[in-house]
């Protein structure tokens, strides 16, 4: 007796989330909506990702396209929305799964700061600052953060926090 041929079932492919972005204006920037996701980023959608991973990994494409757009005079830097703390010079940043993501820098002053925030109160907003005076080259965080996104070697992120 032989045996029936398996069926060969196709595997769908992986569902990417929405994006979408409209401006007014002909020469407004590129926004990060219009832009293809990473490879590393696209390889897993986002229900297998935790809320803090999905954000970190978005925060990081978003901060990267701001950079892009900057002179060599300026550094970015968030605002907390929502309050007068001031402004966070971004030098870092991480995330804790399921639900925490955090940012590592210094305030206007050059004093030590860092904002750990939960995703569901998330609300960034990108500010560019003079560099400091000291610094040769502005500090580009976001290009550092997007290598690790591009990085294949990089299986997830306790790999990252090993190797800081």
């Amino acid at each position: 007796m032989t045996k029936a041929p398996k069926k060969q079932t196709k595997t769908p492919p992986k569902k990417q989330p929405r994006k979408h972005a409209v401006s007014c204006s002909e020469s407004s920037p590129v926004v990060v909506e219009d832009q293809p996701l990473p490879k590393k980023v696209a390889a897993r959608t986002v229900e297998e990702k935790s809320p803090a991973e999905w954000a970190y990994e978005r925060l990081i494409l978003y901060i990267k396209n701001f950079e892009e757009q900057l002179d060599n005079e300026h550094e970015v830097a968030m605002g907390f929305v929502g309050g007068n703390a001031g402004v966070l010079r971004i030098e870092g940043m991480g995330f804790f799964d399921p639900d925490i993501v955090t940012f590592y820098g210094a305030d206007e002053v050059g004093g030590k700061t860092q904002l750990i925030q939960h995703v569901s109160q998330l609300s960034v907003m990108l500010r560019a600052l003079p560099k400091a005076i000291e610094a040769e080259a502005p500090k580009r965080i976001g290009f550092r953060l997007a290598a690790e996104l591009a990085d294949d070697q990089v299986e997830d992120a306790k790999e990252v926090a090993d190797q800081g």
